[in-house]
């Protein structure tokens, strides 16, 4: 059986290949987790805030494919500088455009991308107990999508840990 390759942008291969803000980031002010358990696509956000709510310093791990790092690093660069306001506005479809398109199998990296931020954007008002007047208090497209594989990678794994324990 043969594959055929995907048809990447050139963006999205010089990403994969030299990611920019790639690592962890030890002294983050906040962190946020988004993942696909079908692909196997995986990404935590660490942002650096300062007090008057901007983004020091935007830094992201990743287990996935060129799509997954390529939005990643996108993001992690578009936000740096930004305020979270701002910040949040970023959608999948703008993430997709900067990296010159994804394929249709791969929009849901860009979704993660966009699902890991906003997430961490989420957690960060929520550990100083705040709720700015424009965040959404429902969950968005992008936040949902990374709850829900979140929870079946937990379901999952509970699987997998029942299977184990009976053999």
């Amino acid at each position: 059986m043969s594959r055929v390759p995907l048809p990447y942008s050139q963006k999205i291969l010089e990403l994969f290949r030299n990611p920019k803000n790639l690592g962890k980031m030890e002294d983050a002010t906040v962190s946020a987790v988004a993942g696909n358990p079908q692909c196997g696509d995986m990404i935590t956000f660490y942002l650096k805030i300062n007090d008057q709510d901007i983004i020091e310093k935007a830094t992201f791990e990743s287990y996935g494919c060129a799509a997954n790092i390529a939005t990643s690093s996108i993001v992690t660069e578009k936000i740096k500088g930004m305020k979270l306001e701002d910040a949040w506005k970023i959608t999948w479809k703008s993430v997709a455009e900067e990296v010159g398109g994804l394929p249709a199998v791969k929009f849901h990296c860009g979704v993660l991308a966009v699902g890991a931020l906003r997430r961490a954007i989420r957690a960060y008002y929520q550990k100083k107990q705040q709720t700015p007047v424009w965040l959404p208090k429902e969950l968005t497209f992008e936040e949902k999508q990374a709850l829900e594989e979140e929870e079946l990678a937990k379901i999952l794994a509970r699987r997998m840990r029942t299977a184990e324990e009976g053999t």
